[in-house]
């Protein structure tokens, strides 16, 4: 499994309350500009359409170089591959419980570009104070130990 990405923002936003791994669908050009590592899923998130079907949206992937007329336009709305149970799973917390379905991770698995998405509840910005307060308690406490 190589790790192309890795959205560290997310841990520090949300509170990550389950993880789902899913393929998605690309085209020639995009899983080419993803090999080369030129996409970020900064902005990106899920939405649940009508159909019961799972897209990302806002995940930039840069133009393929050696593409021409069968390039792809760069932030299109990609599908993703979940289960159908899964998906009305999601659609049912999305709707009643008012989480966010962000990307978390996109790796390549055997060959396959695959997306890891997580089921999140927003931060207030106390808690977010309160997280880095434990992080540099627990840093100093690290070097304390090391000296």
């Amino acid at each position: 499994m190589k790790i192309l990405v890795n959205n560290k923002k997310v841990a520090h936003d949300y509170y990550i309350l389950e993880k789902y791994e899913c393929g998605i669908v690309l085209k020639g050009t995009e899983i080419k500009s993803i090999r080369l590592g030129k996409f970020s899923i900064k902005e990106a998130y899920v939405k649940i359409g009508s159909d019961f079907q799972a897209y990302i949206i806002n995940m930039h992937v840069a133009k393929y170089e050696q593409g021409n007329i069968f390039n792809h336009k760069e932030t299109r709305n990609k599908k993703l591959l979940l289960q159908k149970r899964e998906i009305i799973k999601l659609s049912q917390k999305l709707k009643l419980e008012g989480l966010t379905l962000v990307p978390t991770m996109v790796y390549l698995k055997e060959g396959l570009c695959k997306i890891e998405i997580a089921l999140c509840k927003g931060k207030k910005l106390y808690d977010k104070r309160e997280a880095q307060r434990e992080k540099d308690a627990s840093k100093r406490v690290e070097k304390m130990i090391q000296y």
